[in-house]
């Protein structure tokens, strides 16, 4: 006999190995199995004594009689008209496993065993099944929840066996002298050892789960990919779509039945090797849609469904993100990474905020990354629906299965405007991170920047006065570059992140508030020192803006009759070849080419500029004076002097584009705030 036990009742003494809850997080345990040894007499004096082997003894002597006696206490624990649809089985029926498997963890109020069925007669014999001893009144009602839900899944029993844990039916034990109340084993399929928590902690997680999905072209086909193998990034990504469709398909059946899962996570999710399926576990707390007795079209209801369903879909970020970045199986990153959404921050800006957490030295590489990335950042796009802020946001399961990181190569997926923009500026990111700014390198960003413009999505000032606000990081600026490598500067200055915050003066009004931050550092010495900590100073630049609806116009100088045509020119002329192709055709808000286009004007107010220097460099006004022109020779002059900037021409919950007055655009993305170093 075995049980997997958590929690404050006890625990039989033994020569095995016992489990333990705490451990389940941190270390990777195979199963083995459990022996007991010495005397059963003195275990079980407290309350719920049914732990040691005695009780299954007595339960199945007291099953033995179920047939000559009911138990009033038995129709107490789980009446007759809710469990029609189910097996009632007798202790009688089983022969208990000496061992457990370490993934079917049982709660403090549970005691988990493994078992045949033993009865020749029963359409079950020689299966193996799990016995989930419940004690509280609580793990009760779960138990007699889980039956409660098959019988409203019964007429798709197909799907219903696919993607949850079968349950096969119960065993109800009359109070004994020892114990103050029944007690109630469900009895439900067995998938497995491992949930989906352990299977991605063990080392070689990725060839054991490619061997236990047992992966060809006929099942990578189903996913949309049309190859097998290759490098690790692309094995790793491909498994991870499978579990994920089919995480989804059973999340959606649940929804689909007027059911929400309430308690999706990684120790609930296992991988059956039999029929290759996820299951969401036995469902013992899913919850209603619509109250009973209640109309499901009223609009509590509807309001009700709306939130069960965004709690799921957070459940499975969380499941998603777990899968694509192994770091987050560490506790502590974890809770720093659901840390970063409890304070407010914008889900559109995890990849920083990721990228600051993880860095180079993680034990996993940059694989998870690596992934994210790929497609034109689709799966931080998907990242940031199923974790959004407002649950009304959130992405349903039908939405995400049509997504494009969870479509292989070989579906043609129609992306939506709102994907092509993502893709956009992922890759204008993408490229400004690489610091590598030669002629086809800016031209390329210059070109993204130009259609991220023809596709903004929000051009009135309404619309710029919700998102403008907050704090932007700059990352390109069209204008000219002027680097530190072919000339000799008076003073060396090493600039850090510029920082562009926007605040809004009040709610009735259009008053903008712009600060611009530049942090650098000034090296001492005619030579750059190997270590560039240097002397730290900041430069703060205030002013205050009026926001006014505008046009940005396209204007083209006609060589012959030297005069001003509205006609696209330079750039916007491959854009007007662009987006007239059959391609851009489809989805463009236009179908010509305009002449000019809504943009966000700003009108600026009196400038204040402040500069902050450590000693010993405050004590020199000179050397001020150099370090002050440096800085205006390094950084845009429109951070600089901000009544320069006069327009914004894109803007969404990411990035933002401003025009400058000499035409130059600055791309900035909005930079995470991080409450907990602030303070």
């Amino acid at each position: 006999m075995a049980l997997c036990r958590t929690g404050p009742y006890p625990i039989f003494e033994s020569n095995g190995l016992g489990y333990s809850h705490i451990n389940l997080s941190t270390k990777l345990v195979l199963p083995v199995p459990l022996r007991f040894a010495g005397p059963l007499s003195n275990v079980g004096k407290r309350k719920h004594k049914g732990l040691c082997s005695s009780s299954l003894r007595r339960a199945a002597s007291a099953s033995s009689m179920e047939s000559h006696k009911q138990d009033p206490n038995t129709l107490s624990a789980c009446s007759e008209e809710e469990t029609d649809h189910v097996i009632r089985f007798k202790m009688s029926d089983f022969k208990v496993l000496d061992h457990v498997s370490i993934g079917l963890g049982g709660r403090a109020d549970e005691v988990v065993f493994e078992g045949k069925v033993k009865d020749s007669g029963s359409p079950l014999y020689n299966t193996r099944v799990i016995l989930r001893q419940l004690y509280s009144a609580q793990a009760q009602r779960r138990g007699k929840r889980a039956i409660e839900v098959l019988k409203k899944l019964v007429r798709r029993k197909l799907l219903y066996h696919s993607y949850s844990m079968q349950v096969h039916g119960y065993i109800s034990l009359p109070a004994s002298g020892d114990t103050d109340s029944s007690s109630f084993i469900l009895v439900h399929g067995y998938h497995g050892s491992f949930s989906l928590r352990h299977w991605l902690q063990q080392s070689d997680w990725l060839q054991t789960l490619e061997a236990t999905l047992a992966l060809d072209e006929d099942s990578v086909r189903k996913v949309g990919e049309d190859t097998t193998g290759g490098p690790a990034i692309s094995r790793q990504l491909r498994v991870i779509r499978i579990l994920m469709r089919d995480l989804l398909i059973g999340v959606n059946y649940l929804h689909s039945h007027g059911l929400a899962h309430t308690e999706l996570r990684l120790e609930n999710v296992h991988i059956s090797p039999i029929d290759r399926h996820i299951k969401v576990g036995i469902l013992g707390n899913a919850a209603d849609f619509c109250e009973d007795g209640s109309n499901s079209g009223s609009i509590e209801n509807m309001d009700r469904r709306k939130m069960m369903i965004a709690f799921d879909m957070r459940c499975v970020g969380f499941i998603m993100a777990k899968m694509v970045m192994g770091e987050l199986m560490d506790p502590l990153i974890f809770a720093k990474f659901k840390s970063f959404f409890t304070q407010g921050n914008d889900p559109s800006c995890l990849r920083q905020f990721m990228l600051e957490i993880l860095g180079r030295n993680s034990p996993y590489g940059n694989a998870g990354l690596q992934m994210l990335d790929r497609n034109w950042g689709a799966g931080w796009h998907l990242l940031s629906l199923l974790l959004a802020t407002k649950p009304s946001r959130r992405i349903s399961c039908l939405d995400a299965l049509r997504h494009p990181f969870l479509c292989g190569p070989r579906w043609r997926v129609v992306p939506s405007m709102d994907i092509i923009r993502w893709g956009l500026g992922c890759t204008a990111m993408r490229i400004s991170e690489e610091y590598i700014y030669r002629q086809p390198q800016r031209s390329r960003l210059a070109h993204f920047i130009d259609l991220m413009e023809m596709l903004n999505p929000h051009p009135k000032p309404k619309n710029w006065l919700e998102l403008l606000p907050g704090k932007w990081r700059l990352l390109y600026c069209t204008g000219k570059h002027v680097g530190l490598t072919l000339r000799q500067p008076p003073v060396r200055v090493l600039v850090g992140d510029l920082h562009l915050t926007v605040t809004r003066e009040s709610k009735l009004k259009t008053n903008l508030s712009f600060v611009s931050d530049i942090g650098f550092s000034v090296m001492i010495g005619q030579d750059w020192p190997h270590d560039k900590a240097g002397k730290k100073g900041r430069l703060q630049v205030n002013s205050s803006f009026t926001l006014k609806a505008g046009r940005r116009l396209y204007l083209k100088q006609d060589n012959t009759s030297e005069k001003l045509s509205f006609r696209p020119s330079g750039n916007e002329e491959a854009l007007a070849q662009k987006f007239t192709s059959k391609k851009w055709r489809k989805i463009t808000p236009f179908k010509e080419f305009p002449s000019s286009l809504p943009a966000a004007k700003f009108a600026s107010g009196d400038i204040d500029v402040t500069m902050n220097l450590d000693d010993p460099l405050n004590q020199n006004m000179d050397t001020v004076k150099n370090i002050l022109q440096e800085l205006r020779t390094q950084i845009p002059p429109e951070i600089f002097d901000l009544s320069k900037i006069v327009c914004g021409t894109y803007v969404d919950s990411r990035l933002l584009v401003l025009r400058g007055v000499n035409g130059s655009a600055l791309l900035f993305t909005r930079s995470f705030v991080d409450r907990n170093s602030s303070s």
